[in-house]
């Protein structure tokens, strides 16, 4: 049972990995890169693929750590990034017809021109990544040695 669950996070790396690079390649050929915003994930993803090389290579308990740190990250950045996406296309349906409310701004809102769900990415590959490292051996052991006080 261990060897497969090594391979299923082995798996799941790459996975992750493989989405973090085509995300990348999007955002970089969308030039996504013209206010302050738009480079969180440009920053994220690099961290993300670092993080990710150095779990793959070397793991360490501490690395597991890095890496579930710059997972949150990415769950947190998509979280925001759906805000922004969905608040702009909110503005620019308001600038153009100011009486729009309710049911009717929303679908408008999640149909514009930004597209409001795609930030959703980030925190899906987040998301992906503290799944690999659930129950990760290398903190478990640790756990093991606090509940037995002779190792």
């Amino acid at each position: 049972m261990p060897q497969t669950l090594t391979v299923l996070r082995g798996f799941l790396l790459a996975l992750l990995v493989l989405g973090l690079l085509a995300s990348g390649v999007e955002l970089l050929l969308l030039e996504h890169f013209e206010t302050g915003w738009q480079w969180l994930p440009l920053v994220m993803i690099p961290v993300a693929l670092l993080a990710s090389v150095a779990l793959a290579f070397r793991p360490t308990r501490g690395k597991v750590w890095s890496f579930r740190a710059a997972m949150t990250s990415l769950v947190v950045a998509g979280v925001l990034g759906l805000m922004q996406h969905y608040l702009g296309n909110m503005e620019f349906e308001l600038e153009m017809r100011p009486a729009m409310e309710g049911f009717e701004l929303f679908k408008e809102s999640m149909m514009g021109a930004t597209p409001a769900l795609a930030p959703g990415m980030m925190a899906h590959l987040g998301l992906l990544g503290l799944a690999l490292t659930y129950r990760h051996p290398l903190l478990a052991r640790r756990e093991r040695d606090h509940d037995d006080p002779e190792t």
